[in-house]
C-alpha cells in the first residue's frame, strides 16, 4: 500500500484578500507560516519518505516547515499547481459573476463544463494532477508521500479518487488551509482515509472565521 498525505497550503494572501489566485504566485500571510508550522508539528509523529509540492510559493513555503520537521528534501512538481485561472488571475472574487458570468456560473454549478477565459478547463486541470499523482505513485511504491497542493486540485482529486465525476466537484467539502487529507492506494484502486483534517488547527483556522464555504460543505 502507498499512502497519500496531501497538504492544502497554508492561508495565503489572495485567501484573506478574496482574490482569485490560481498561477498568481501569492505569499501566505502570517497566520498561513503558522498553521504550516503547525501541521508540520502535527505530523511529526507520521512516517513520510518523500514530499512533493506544487513549485508556486505559498506551497513550497508551506512544504518548507514539514521538510524542516521531517529533515527531507521538497521535491517540486509544477503539475500540481492550482487551476490556472487565465482572465481571472488576481481579480476579486466579488467582481468574477459580473465580468465573466458564464464561466463564474460553471465554476459554481457544472465545473466539467468549465473553461477559464484564456485559462485552462477543469477537466484539464484534473487531467494533468492525475498524472502527476499516478507518476509518484509508480515511482515510490509501497512509500509514505506528502504532496503540498491546493484547495481546488484537493477536490478535483478527491472526484477522481472517489471514482466520481467532476460533476460532483461542488459536493466535495472545501478543506482548510493547511488541512491534511489522506489517501491509501493499492493496484491503482484509492480509498480516502481522511478528509480534510483541520481540527489541530484550533483558532489558526481560517475556514472557522468565514462563511462562504458553507452550505453543502457544512457538515
Amino acid at each position: 500500500m502507498t499512502t497519500l498525505i496531501f497538504v492544502r497550503h497554508g492561508e495565503a494572501e489572495g485567501n484573506v484578500q478574496k482574490i482569485f489566485h490560481g498561477w498568481h504566485d501569492s505569499s501566505l500571510t502570517e497566520n498561513g507560516h503558522r498553521q504550516a508550522a503547525c501541521t508540520a508539528e502535527y505530523l511529526a509523529d507520521v512516517p513520510i519518505d518523500i514530499l512533493y509540492a506544487s513549485d508556486l510559493k505559498r506551497t513550497m513555503d508551506t512544504a518548507g516547515y514539514i521538510a524542516r520537521k521531517k529533515q527531507l528534501d521538497i521535491h517540486p512538481d509544477s503539475r500540481l499547481r492550482e487551476i490556472f485561472g487565465g482572465n481571472w488571475e488576481n481579480v476579486p472574487w466579488a467582481r468574477l459573476p459580473e465580468q465573466f458570468p458564464e464561466a463564474y456560473e460553471n465554476w459554481l454549478n457544472y465545473p466539467h463544463k468549465l473553461i477559464m477565459p484564456d485559462g485552462e478547463s477543469m477537466l484539464d486541470f484534473q487531467g494533468r494532477l492525475v498524472e502527476a499523482v499516478e507518476d509518484i505513485v509508480a515511482r515510490h511504491r509501497e512509500a509514505q508521500i506528502c504532496i503540498v497542493t491546493h484547495g481546488t486540485a484537493i477536490k478535483a482529486l478527491l472526484c477522481y479518487f472517489r471514482a466520481l465525476p467532476l460533476s460532483e466537484f461542488p459536493f466535495q467539502k472545501w478543506c482548510d488551509n493547511a488541512a491534511v487529507t489522506i489517501v491509501e492506494a493499492i493496484d491503482g484502486e484509492y480509498t480516502v482515509t481522511v478528509d480534510g483534517h483541520n481540527a489541530h488547527l484550533g483558532d489558526l483556522s481560517t475556514l472557522n472565521k468565514q462563511t462562504w464555504w458553507r452550505g453543502v460543505n457544512d457538515d
